[in-house]
């Protein structure tokens, strides 16, 4: 079962390592990993996606509340959320699969942000399952590159992640 896990940690050199390393070290697979700082400098919040039962999510925020470095950690999935992913996809685009690509770009609320004589650069934001999909609407063999930030997520009205 798939879980975002939100941790608030304190924006020190080895913090990252630390997470990462508990991670492998349990056998624990991360999916995708965010991190960045907060409002407050001496402070990062990392966005965890893993998949497990919930006793091994039980197992995981145990072990990262075991942590010196990490000041609060919440299963975002526990609750209501937004999830958020960034994805940049770079595909061909000439003669007439230039029109078929800003279409599709369109469809799935992307922008095109860069064009040159035989590609477009496709910016998309939305959940993992919308991005999944434009990806499998068009064609592999036009697709060049594509990276993606992973998810980013935060709880919904009064769910805070504060401390």
């Amino acid at each position: 079962m798939k879980h975002i896990i939100a941790v608030l940690l304190e924006n020190e050199p080895g913090a990252l390592s630390r997470v990462v390393g508990l991670f492998s070290a349990r056998g624990y697979n991360i999916e995708s990993l965010t991190v960045a700082p907060t409002e407050d400098a001496s402070l990062s919040r990392m966005t965890i996606h893993t998949s497990g039962s919930d006793d091994v999510i039980e197992q995981i925020t145990k072990h990262l509340n075991r942590l010196i470095e990490v000041v609060k950690v919440v299963d975002l999935t526990d609750g209501a959320y937004i999830e958020r992913e960034l994805m940049i996809v770079k595909v061909k685009a000439v003669g007439k699969d230039r029109d078929e690509m800003m279409r599709m770009a369109d469809i799935f609320r992307g922008r095109i942000i860069d064009v040159t004589d035989k590609s477009y650069t496709v910016e998309l934001t939305g959940d993992q399952s919308k991005n999944d999909a434009f990806l499998s609407a068009i064609e592999r063999g036009v697709i060049l590159e594509t990276v993606r930030t992973g998810v980013s997520g935060i709880g919904r009205g009064e769910r805070i992640l504060r401390v």
